[in-house]
């Protein structure tokens, strides 16, 4: 009886233990039409900062509590047989297929994370450095909000002159395009009293209403959700308006869809007349917005939620198993 008493006892202790170290496990997932190259950036370092993900296909990486870091799609690369290249939208400036610390330069798509130690997880997508592919990301799992966001529009194909990268590939932000404080949310108006919507974050809103499209959109942007895994896809088909569960059954309480509509004032307007608006360097919300412990606050975008993937504490019940037969051949000898 006192080794069943002890053997519980432990087994309690693994899996207490098992669920501070997981993390969360983040799964991309191609959904487009070609390849794409995903950058990652984020501390402590993964598995890998940058690979190739063809058409159709998905790799998955395990990230430890504390982790705080950023995703984003790479187009039109070309890398030879020992990885050395680049790409035409959202280069991490490595010349090298692995990113090794670089970010993306703008305009890139980002899904932004800050996974909770012992406390609920932040992320976001964000169009703060501009857009340049749709990406959803999806929970599987988890307790709390756990809200799918993102943006599963083409912005490139309505992308206002102004803004429209050379061949059409990505749309710039307000800042990259003028480069003015007012735009940039810079100088004067470093605050969110003086920063506010541009014409131009305001139609990326409209057709991405959940994802962040100035540096101070965090009511509507900043997502949260606990003991979670995470599905990052690029180019997702169009999402419906109901929340999915993990338990299968849908949600009607709100919509959860990650696109709207562009708004008429999406036109090429004169920059210099429009209000203020859009961070240049690093996304707004993870530059500018800080948890009460220090570590980064995400930034969010997605559409449904998802839950093709067993949760973190299954993932590793063969680890619980096998050390409680440990544990049992020691109170034996």
């Amino acid at each position: 009886m006192a080794i069943s008493t002890s053997l519980m006892i432990q087994s309690l202790l693994v899996l207490t233990f098992c669920e501070g170290m997981l993390g969360a496990m983040f799964t991309f997932m191609n959904k487009c039409d070609h390849t794409v190259w995903p950058g990652i950036l984020g501390t402590p370092k993964l598995d890998s900062t940058g690979f190739e993900l063809t058409k159709g296909t998905s790799r998955s990486f395990q990230a430890p509590t504390g982790w705080s870091g950023r995703f984003w799609g790479r187009t039109g690369c070309n890398f030879d047989d020992s990885g050395s290249g680049s790409c035409a939208t959202a280069d991490c400036g490595s010349g090298q297929m692995e990113c090794n610390g670089g970010g993306a330069a703008p305009p890139a798509t980002l899904a932004e994370f800050t996974l909770g130690s012992g406390s609920q997880d932040f992320y976001d997508v964000s169009l703060v450095d501009g857009y340049n592919l749709p990406m959803m990301v999806e929970v599987s799992g988890g307790s709390g909000p756990c809200a799918s966001t993102g943006c599963n529009v083409d912005l490139n194909q309505k992308c206002p002159t102004e803004l429209r990268v050379e061949g059409g590939g990505a749309c710039m932000s307000a800042c990259d395009a003028f480069k003015t404080p007012q735009y940039c949310c810079a100088g004067a108006y470093a605050s969110p009293a003086t920063c506010l919507p541009s014409v131009y974050s305001q139609m990326f809103k409209s057709a991405c209403p959940k994802s962040y499209s100035y540096a101070y959109d965090d009511a509507t942007s900043t997502f949260t959700c606990s003991n979670a895994n995470y599905i990052i896809t690029f180019c997702p088909s169009p999402l419906p308006s109901k929340k999915s569960k993990s338990d299968g059954s849908t949600d009607e309480s709100g919509t959860e869809s990650g696109s709207g509509s562009f708004s008429n004032s999406e036109s090429g307007s004169d920059s210099g007349s429009l209000p203020a608006s859009e961070l240049g360097s690093g996304s707004g919300s993870m530059d500018q917005a800080m948890l009460a412990d220090g570590s980064w606050l995400a930034s969010l975008a997605i559409g449904s939620s998802a839950s093709n993937q067993p949760s973190r504490v299954i993932q590793f019940i063969p680890l619980m198993v096998a050390f409680v037969f440990f544990i049992g051949s020691i109170l034996k000898l």
